[in-house]
């Protein structure tokens, strides 16, 4: 069974939520501040944490920043359900981590079907250690990357970026995650080096697999 945090100061909203939920065969422990949040993250090691942003005692950017400083939390889904739709808002909670964004008000069933969709992304790994990309198989431990069966040839580099935004489809990579992740914080690369890097994965992978956020970094379409 999926572990969820819910996390929200209205205690209406949190009862409403958690009923639906556990409703859907999650199981579902609630924090209605972030400090608590953060306590029973630690100790009950959710699948997915569903997180509002405003809270007393630390907001939800604040509690998404601390846990994603924690390795034993790369692996936490987490997804802001809030009635905030600012830009600025949705890139300081991208930026801090979050996998998703959902802006209230919505109803049940499409946050289910919201929340599922995230749980199937994370769950792209076959087999074989390879992941699962669309109609792209791309196999870690001998470097090789197939579309729909047909081999593509990759420079080292380019599989690298491709892995790492495979390994988290949906996410949002900043520019300084993947120059510190693929080419190392001691490397002196130039500011275009992505940017390339991109534009020869999708003249091989298909225009449509790696999505751009302006200003912010790079994500891949699961």
């Amino acid at each position: 069974m999926i572990k969820v945090l819910l996390v929200d100061d209205d205690l209406d909203i949190l009862e409403l939520l958690r009923y639906n939920l556990s409703k859907n065969g999650f199981d579902v422990t609630c924090a209605e501040n972030g400090k608590k949040a953060i306590n029973l993250a630690r100790e009950i090691k959710p699948n997915l944490i569903l997180l509002d942003v405003m809270m007393p005692d630390k907001d939800g950017v604040g509690v998404c920043a601390t846990l994603r400083d924690d390795p034993a939390f790369n692996d936490t889904l987490i997804i802001f359900l809030t009635a905030r739709n600012e830009d600025y808002t949705q890139i300081a909670c991208y930026e801090n981590g979050a996998d998703d964004y959902i802006i209230k008000p919505i109803s049940p069933r499409v946050l289910i079907s919201r929340i599922n969709g995230v749980l199937s992304r994370d769950r792209k790994k076959v087999s074989d250690g390879s992941i699962l990309i669309k109609d792209i198989t791309i196999n870690k431990d001998q470097y090789g990357v197939e579309k729909q069966g047909e081999k593509i040839e990759l420079a080292k580099k380019e599989f690298e970026l491709l892995l790492l935004l495979a390994s988290s489809p949906g996410k949002l990579f900043r520019r300084e995650e993947i120059y510190n992740q693929v080419w190392g914080v001691d490397k002196m690369v130039g500011d275009r080096t992505i940017d390339v890097h991109i534009r020869k994965l999708r003249k091989k992978l298909g225009e449509n697999y790696i999505l751009t956020v302006k200003g912010i970094g790079y994500k891949i379409s699961a």
